[in-house]
């Protein structure tokens, strides 16, 4: 056996009702609840809310979340959950507020510096005790050591340590039956391909990480359309949900690589959402890697479209990308970057950003240069 490790993730409870479960996965005293203005006017935090009053465990509720959150962001989060002196924090939202609740949990808990915990495995102190609850079925933060903030110049930087790894997850699927089709469809391509990148990931990828994903991606693909077209399909809502976190569990130990990385910048600079951004760059960058990992875009073929087992592996190979594409393009997503307000003379400049993203790009299945990017970003243009 070829050595590796891995690391399963936050403790999971899935169900419907789960708020009622929640005081007693925290400790006694004050608790700080990070989620957006989009969330909370829905009224999916009141239940929550409640059950910790209930509890006698006080709510103060940070609500301050954007997409893409800032530095300045966080760090007013962490100030909120100080002024509470929070025991505990709940991150209930989209990527964002869970990105956001991850590294404020861990910044009231060591007391560590933002700046000094950048990177890979460099913040190595004790966070606060942590509960994560998704609300779309995409970004898989709830699974993940990883969180990603946007800092000066719309750079994305990220810390990726294993003390932001949740207690627990809570995985409801009632919290999303109110995304609207467009928010559906984006986080469940997000989700695709977290799956695809951790099966083709250059860096630890392993037996482990590659049963998650090619589970991931069967539940996404067979569910991603039937949750756009009907909101209320509880099971189709239900698949999503598991798939998202599954994959979450995938690239949490087999990372994501070059569609990330060249998404990134577009979100950074442009401020489109992560799946969006991870949907215009998914053909060009998939092309790219298309002989480098042909034989495992191959193994994923069947998972997509059974009639393409009999193929050899090359014909496997454009098959999944065709088919994976072609899920994304039926969703409604317009897949070209000049109809999201990008002008053709930006590319130099995502070309030259994406080349900062080096913890992404060193796991993609073959090199991207700069001027492979510029391609790439041509070719989605």
């Amino acid at each position: 056996m070829r050595p590796f490790s891995f690391h399963p993730g936050p403790r999971l409870l899935a169900g419907e009702g789960l708020h009622q479960r929640l005081p007693e996965l925290l400790p006694e005293g004050p608790c700080l609840l990070v989620t957006d203005q989009g969330v909370r006017g829905l009224g999916l935090a009141d239940p929550f809310c409640a059950a910790l009053d209930d509890s006698g465990r006080p709510v103060t509720i940070f609500d301050r979340v954007e997409a893409d959150p800032s530095k300045d962001t966080l760090l007013a989060a962490v100030s909120t959950g100080r002024a509470a002196e929070a025991r505990s924090v709940v991150g209930l939202g989209g990527g964002s507020p869970m990105d956001v609740a991850k590294l404020a949990a861990y910044l009231l808990g060591s007391g560590d510096q933002l700046d000094d915990i950048w990177g890979v495995d460099v913040a190595r102190g004790e966070r606060l005790p942590l509960v994560l609850v998704p609300t779309t079925a995409g970004t898989g933060s709830e699974a993940t050591p990883i969180s990603v903030i946007t800092c000066e110049g719309g750079v994305k930087m990220a810390v990726n340590a294993r003390p932001l790894t949740a207690d627990w997850a809570l995985l409801d699927p009632q919290l999303t039956i109110g995304l609207p089709a467009n928010v559906t469809a984006a986080t469940g391509i997000d989700a695709i391909v977290h799956a695809t990148e951790a099966y083709t990931s250059a860096r630890l990828k392993n037996p482990l990480s590659d049963a998650l994903a090619r589970e991931a991606l069967a539940l996404l693909s067979a569910n991603l359309l039937t949750a756009c077209r009907e909101p209320r399909n509880l099971e189709a809502r239900s698949a999503m949900l598991l798939g998202a976190h599954l994959a979450g569990v995938a690239f949490s130990n087999a990372p994501v690589g070059g569609v990330h990385a060249l998404a990134y910048p577009l979100g950074g600079l442009f401020h489109l959402p992560h799946g969006l951004t991870n949907a215009l760059m998914l053909r060009p960058v998939l092309e790219h890697n298309a002989e480098a990992a042909r034989e495992l875009y191959a193994e994923l073929a069947p998972i997509l479209d059974p009639s393409l087992e009999g193929l050899g592996s090359q014909g496997r190979a454009k098959g999944f990308i065709d088919r994976v594409c072609a899920l994304a393009a039926d969703t409604g997503v317009s897949l070209r970057l000049r109809d999201h307000g990008i002008g053709e003379a930006d590319i130099p400049v995502l070309a030259r950003e994406a080349m900062k993203q080096t913890r992404l790009l060193v796991n993609n299945p073959c090199a991207i240069e700069e001027a492979d990017a510029r391609r790439l970003y041509e070719a989605a243009w």
